[in-house]
């Protein structure tokens, strides 16, 4: 039992966690769906198996000679009315991710949680691995299937298996193939012309940097904890910023009052649904922005060694990566990376 298995391999986190694992010379098996797209995983050194994790059948098949199980796969969304979807792929497909990994025998499964399957506290207290999941006290249908699955690993964990757990707060950074939120938003940013911007704020964390916490978690977390993997708290305003200082792009960026956001947030899920564009403006990204976002990766670093880059690196970084792929035009002369 050498190989290593990645559920979502496909996804931001996925393919750099399977870069990371590459680099350090593990035998990888990508788990991905049969239409996935996999142009994130192109050239490089590793097995894919087609399959999906609502399949219990396909997991014990992808769990043959397997010593170490990432469970990243799910759905990320921050549309409401997803129930149905979230419940299925993110509750019951853990719960088979688990039932699959007891029956192998594996030795340790690592699973991707969020910082926003915690219960909150209330604003200006620190939101650290003190605090529970807990789906009653979460607030988008996101959070809640992410708390309920996090409550079944640590369940299966009491029980036996070994498992811990990772939290990464918003994730930014290169490798970002299918244009996370954050991906876009940054595109956005550095884009000329008016920018729209809130009085917000949140804790991002390089993608990088989440997937090495993952492996840290792998090698030296204890058996049923979870683990923090945040970056640093940055303003809306201050991203906008960033990217412009980055790449020399002027503003000027428009203010937008809290309230009117929330007001414009209650008619974009209709449009986006129709249109198939990547959502922006939601109630969940508003009031994620606006919530608790005093968050603290001190146990990480205790205990695992975790430490996050600094972001406006990660902001560079991203912005070069876009730039080599095409996706971003060159909008200076400079372009610091």
């Amino acid at each position: 039992m050498n190989k290593v298995l990645v559920t979502g391999a496909g996804g931001h986190i996925g393919n750099v966690l399977v870069r990371e694992l590459l680099a350090q010379e593990q035998e990888v098996r990508a788990l991905l769906l049969p239409a996935e797209d996999r142009s994130s995983l192109n050239g490089l050194d590793v097995e894919i198996l087609e399959g999906d994790v609502l399949d219990i059948g396909c997991l014990r098949r992808a769990l043959q000679g397997v010593r170490v199980v990432y469970h990243l796969a799910g759905v990320v969304t921050i549309l409401p009315g997803q129930w149905d979807l979230l419940e299925r792929v993110n509750i019951e497909g853990t719960r088979n991710v688990l039932r699959a990994c007891e029956e192998a025998g594996v030795g340790r499964l690592v699973y991707t949680s969020s910082i926003h399957a915690i219960a909150p506290p209330p604003m200006g207290q620190t939101i650290d691995e003190r605090l529970p999941f807990d789906p009653a006290r979460t607030w988008g249908e996101y959070d809640r299937s992410k708390a309920t699955a996090s409550l079944e690993v640590k369940r299966a964990a009491a029980q036996g298996l070994d498992a811990v757990l990772v939290c990464p707060t918003g994730v930014i950074g290169p490798y970002d193939f299918r244009r996370s939120e954050m991906g876009q938003f940054l595109l956005d940013c550095a884009s000329r012309g008016p920018k729209m911007y809130i009085d917000g704020a949140y804790d991002f964390v390089d993608v990088r940097d989440v997937a090495r916490g993952h492996i840290l978690a792998c090698q030296r977390g204890t058996r049923g904890e979870h683990y923090i993997l945040s970056g640093a708290r940055i303003t809306v305003q201050e991203i906008m910023e960033t990217v412009e200082a980055i790449l020399q792009i002027p503003g000027p960026n428009v203010f937008v009052p809290v309230w009117l956001a929330r007001w414009a947030s209650v008619f974009t899920p209709l449009y986006y649904r129709i249109t198939g564009a990547k959502p922006k403006l939601t109630p969940y990204s508003v009031h994620t922005v606006t919530s608790n976002c005093q968050i603290s990766s001190e146990k990480a670093q205790r205990e695992l060694g975790y430490r996050p880059r600094a972001l406006p690196q990660s902001i560079a970084d991203t912005l070069k990566w876009f730039l080599d792929r095409g996706d971003l035009r060159r909008a200076a002369t400079r372009h610091q990376a």
